[in-house]
């Protein structure tokens, strides 16, 4: 089974807005309602949506969205154990509200995507491209897409679904890996003879309409003992820096 929590932001996803559309067309889709939806108050917003965590069952994908995405990143942070994958849409700067310091420092323990847009009021393009690097999230790019919500045309949202469909093919191969690992005896850097090396997956920034790679296996790989050939280069398609 798997549960999809939507985690709207500021004044929450009204029925017209995308995230209204996934919550009709994803099955085991649940809103995650905040106490009061006018104030950006992180610590309340993460204890609702870290419970929503707690008690969901099965397999749990993150769909967030403006402020709603950093309670999301707080709260999937604390229990990384019972997250598959979070797609962080338009996140908010945290700079705005203040709270850049409690939120993590380092790469989530899950796959993740932050779509951002280049005209975001709430989000320069180079402050979302700053915290994709800080979490390791591939970082999409929709052009001038404002907030990416309503205002900005922001209903149904098809492509959307396809970028959370890559969400969990990440997460689907992240997990198949590491159950291959975990059934090995033993864990070498380097490939025995006759066993192929795997190949490091190239460039994790680029835009939407580039191919996805699974950009976290390389470095899952490398922490759990396997060797990883160094990435061969693909035209097209930026090296990361």
């Amino acid at each position: 089974m798997t549960t999809t929590l939507i985690i709207p932001g500021l004044r929450s996803s009204g029925t017209e807005h995308w995230q209204s559309w996934f919550e009709e067309h994803i099955p085991g889709a649940i809103r995650v309602g905040q106490h009061d939806w006018d104030q950006a108050n992180l610590a309340d917003w993460t204890s609702r949506v870290r419970r929503h965590i707690a008690h969901a069952p099965g397999r749990i994908f993150i769909v967030a969205h403006s402020f709603g995405a950093l309670a999301a990143v707080q709260a999937a942070n604390d229990l990384d154990d019972r997250i598959s994958g979070a797609l962080l849409v338009a996140p908010a700067d945290p700079d705005k509200f203040g709270i850049a310091d409690y939120l993590p420092a380092k790469a989530l323990a899950f796959p993740n995507i932050i779509v951002a847009s280049t005209n975001d009021p709430w989000m320069a393009f180079d402050r979302a491209a700053a915290w994709a690097d800080r979490w390791g999230s591939e970082l999409i790019s929709l052009g001038d897409a404002g907030h990416i919500n309503i205002e900005s045309g922001y209903g149904p949202w098809p492509q959307g679904l396809l970028i959370l469909d890559r969400l969990r093919r990440a997460a689907d191969w992240k997990e198949q890996i590491s159950r291959r690992i975990s059934d090995s005896t033993s864990h070498e850097r380097r490939p025995h003879a006759g066993r192929k090396s795997v190949p490091r997956p190239v460039g994790r920034f680029r835009h939407s309409d580039q191919p996805h790679p699974i950009n976290a296996a390389a470095e899952f790989l490398e922490q759990s003992g396997w060797y990883v050939s160094p990435p061969a280069r693909a035209s097209g398609i930026p090296q990361s820096q």
